[in-house]
């Protein structure tokens, strides 16, 4: 079985739907989502991200599991150079950003509605200059801990397709997962931590746009950690498994 395949039989847990979409989000899905979706190729091909845009970009920016993609559209906004890729399954979060994207007419922003892996997989390798993995599900049941992002198998692959000195950023709210992170990437031969002391990690970069998951967050009392590691020269990189 090739890892293509197997990636199609891994089970991507959590929603696709929430609220019924209005009537104009849901045209506004239909007429762009097919324009700005990509697509995977053959089980033996590899993609060229730059050329998912009409302009080849300066640099490749992805961001995992986007939520509403108000981190997603500032940082397009803000990097008008950069190409981004969007993952989110989640369809009324891929509602939400295709209104920004029409609204603040943003070029540079291309989305995949399923699981990020398979898309890891597709992508060449050193091909990425930063990754986002934003406040991603918990899972804090002991029993669900296996369906968390992060992950020994999840770090191997963006370490595959992430250029020397590229930049991972992760941010949660939530203490059990930031110790799993941690525990994960500080024993990955590949990623090395940013932070020089507890401010490194408390708090958020001036060019790290705030949500408002993250204001609500704060609103409750919850401690938000912001992690960036960088992509060590040549360590840690393993090819990607064919056939």
């Amino acid at each position: 079985m090739t890892e293509r395949q197997t990636q199609k039989k891994r089970l991507l847990y959590g929603r696709r739907h929430g609220h019924r979409l209005r009537a104009g989000q849901q045209a506004r899905l239909e007429r762009l989502l097919p324009e700005l979706a990509i697509a995977l190729p053959g089980e033996e091909g590899a993609m060229d991200p730059k050329k998912l845009f009409p302009k080849p970009p300066d640099d490749i920016w992805f961001e995992i599991g986007f939520g509403a993609g108000e981190h997603l559209a500032q940082q397009a906004a803000s990097h008008p150079a950069t190409g981004f890729l969007g993952c989110e399954p989640f369809v009324n979060g891929i509602a939400a950003l295709l209104r920004a994207i029409e609204t603040e007419d943003l070029q540079n922003i291309r989305i995949f509605p399923d699981d990020a892996r398979a898309l890891l997989t597709a992508l060449p390798p050193q091909s990425l200059g930063r990754v986002f993995i934003l406040f991603p599900d918990p899972w804090p049941k002991k029993r669900h801990h296996k369906r968390r992002f992060v992950s020994t198998e999840t770090l191997d692959a963006l370490a595959r397709v992430m250029k020397e000195g590229a930049e991972l950023r992760l941010a949660t709210d939530d203490a059990g997962y930031l110790r799993w992170m941690l525990f994960h990437l500080l024993g990955h031969a590949a990623f090395a931590w940013e932070a020089k002391g507890p401010g490194g990690w408390r708090e958020r970069p001036a060019d790290w746009p705030a949500t408002r998951y993250e204001a609500k967050a704060t609103r409750e009392g919850r401690k938000i950690a912001y992690l960036r590691f960088r992509r060590r020269p040549g360590k840690g990189e393993k090819p990607a498994k064919r056939g």
